[in-house]
């Protein structure tokens, strides 16, 4: 494993590896046969992350209420968007 950039590094500096790397330390798990599809589990809701094209969108999801889907475009630092996924919906 390669170390990652610095967190204050927008998303989009990273290498592809880098970011796999990333959401590996997350406790984030690839979606089997899809790639640019993650799942993360949080203390009172779980997450899917999806590596579009133009943003990473998570799509949160707690027991009895609707899905929320937020759009981080990969201009922001890999804190900022650590921060907003943990925040949780």
């Amino acid at each position: 494993m390669s170390p990652l950039p610095p967190s204050s590094v927008p998303l989009n500096q990273h290498s592809l590896r880098a970011l796999e790397e990333w959401l590996i330390s997350l406790e984030a798990e690839r979606v089997e046969g899809d790639p640019c599809r993650w799942r993360l589990a949080g203390p009172a809701w779980s997450a899917e992350l999806l590596l579009e094209r133009e943003d990473l969108v998570v799509i949160w999801q707690q027991p009895d209420d609707e899905p929320r889907r937020c759009a981080l475009p990969y201009g922001l630092s890999r804190a900022d968007v650590d921060a907003a996924i943990q925040a949780g919906p």
